[in-house]
């Protein structure tokens, strides 16, 4: 039996296994490479949708499926999707409400195959610099495609602040979850997914002990795998 055989180990990518340049060290590419040889799964979790994380796979080449969308997903790149829960359009309520009053906020809605622009502001901009996003659609999703995520998108603190102190004033509030996933992104997401959903999830698909989980992560949205995870 080789050493790491029955252990799956799943990271967060920005902010912990990514440098800022969106790299990674030549020691840890070497050190996943270790653990791989000796039987070790070696995956991802994270808030991207899989049309974003096919560099990623370039990268560090899991040996596994990975988890997506801030646990709303797990996703084999050769399979597709293994296991996704649907945001309720129920959510667009949120939208409307949040839009409101607060003007200049960016809203993205994710399907689980592409990216809508409801609103765009300097941050979506951004996200779309970072993702090298070219082309995308615009407006809500056709009434017939299911919608993974919603992202209100703010590089001013003080909106995102007022987003969150209005948001769990609305009465549909209780049925959804919420994450701020990054310094400019605050997300709607189904009721309790995080990342510990998708580390269980990717657990229990490769037949992996809870107690052989290794989680690593840096932010609030990682909290989630971390709880779960044995180590």
């Amino acid at each position: 039996m080789k050493k790491f055989e029955g252990m799956l180990m799943c990271t967060d990518l920005d902010g912990t296994l990514f440098k800022k340049d969106k790299t990674v060290s030549k020691e840890n590419l070497e050190a996943i490479e270790y653990f791989k040889s000796e039987g070790g799964l070696f995956t991802f979790i994270t808030g991207r949708m899989p049309y974003f994380s096919s560099f990623v796979c370039d990268i560090i080449n899991p040996n596994c499926a990975f988890g997506c969308i801030n646990g709303g997903g797990v996703y084999d790149r050769d399979k597709g999707y293994l296991w996704t829960k649907e945001l309720s359009k129920t959510s667009y309520q949120l939208v409307d409400y949040i839009a409101e009053r607060i003007t200049d906020i960016g809203v993205q809605i994710n399907t689980f195959d592409t990216i809508y622009f409801l609103k765009e502001n300097s941050a979506t901009d951004r996200f779309k610099r970072i993702v090298k996003l070219d082309g995308f659609e615009e407006g809500y999703p056709p009434d017939d495609i299911a919608i993974a995520k919603i992202v209100f998108c703010d590089e001013k603190e003080e909106n995102i602040q007022d987003l969150q102190n209005f948001i769990f004033k609305h009465p549909l509030a209780g049925e959804f979850d919420f994450i701020r996933s990054e310094r400019t992104l605050y997300e709607i997401l189904p009721k309790g997914i995080d990342k510990g959903v998708a580390l269980k999830k990717l657990s229990e698909i490769m037949n992996i002990d809870r107690k052989r989980t290794i989680a690593i992560g840096d932010y609030n949205n990682d909290i989630g795998m971390l709880r779960f995870a044995g180590l």
